[in-house]
């Protein structure tokens, strides 16, 4: 890749995402940390306004863009594949929202992308995530952005049931299986709840801040450590 073109990308990364480390972005322009520091203090020289530090990651300033970029066939092809996909598994408002920015992008790419892209060979049945597993995963979902505990009526997987309340932290997709990553307030825990097992959930009005140990980053570092000692997470 020609340094102009890895410029252009580290500007892209860090723009599509919260906080991009130098060792995300040396991963995927398989480069050294070393070039990537190099690279992002050049970009800043340029005035380019990326926030930050080395060791810490890095941001776009606000008020900062760049003309759209166009579509290689393959990105587009990579882009209908990943919609039609996440039609068959998402809740119905996610689905739609997909359907629609796919119908924009589409509409303006040049006629041999669009064309290629629309006959890819790719598809996924339509009966995919059941009616019951979207209503829940859209609520659940909407709970997460909104920071409201909900209260689950769950089956577990020894068909027994229980009343419990939740933080909802993140819904995972597994390949057929979604779960909700969630701090349970009568284990005192973190718990992953199936949503398929879910038999009814509902959104609370009482709200949760991110504290200490119980926050997704906790969970991931939780995860981790069971990991390393060979115990299977919750």
């Amino acid at each position: 890749m020609r340094r102009a073109d890895r410029l252009f990308h580290i500007i892209q990364l860090v723009r599509g995402r919260r906080l991009t480390t130098a060792a995300f972005l040396a991963q995927r322009m398989e480069v050294s940390e070393r070039t990537i520091y190099r690279d992002v203090a050049d970009l800043v020289r340029q005035g380019v306004p990326i926030e930050g530090e080395a060791g810490m990651g890095y941001r776009l300033g606000a008020g900062f863009d760049l003309p759209p970029m166009m579509f290689t066939q393959d990105e587009a092809k990579a882009v209908v594949a990943a919609v039609r996909m996440a039609q068959a598994w998402l809740d119905p408002v996610l689905a739609r929202g997909a359907e629609d920015a796919l119908g924009k992008i589409l509409s303006v790419l040049p006629v041999e992308a669009r064309v290629a892209a629309e006959a890819l060979a790719v598809y996924a049945p339509a009966h995919g995530l059941p009616d019951d597993a979207q209503r829940t995963l859209q609520l659940l979902r909407e709970a997460v952005a909104d920071r409201r505990k909900v209260h689950l009526g769950y089956r577990d997987h020894a068909e027994q049931h229980t009343e419990r309340v939740v933080r909802p932290l993140g819904c995972f997709y597994w390949g057929k299986v979604w779960t909700l990553a969630a701090w349970c307030e009568h284990r005192a825990d973190f718990r992953s709840f199936r949503i398929d097992r879910v038999q009814h959930a509902q959104a609370l009005e009482e709200r949760f801040r991110d504290e200490p140990g119980r926050t997704l980053a906790d969970l991931a570092r939780h995860n981790e450590q069971r990991a390393r000692e060979g115990s299977p997470t919750a």
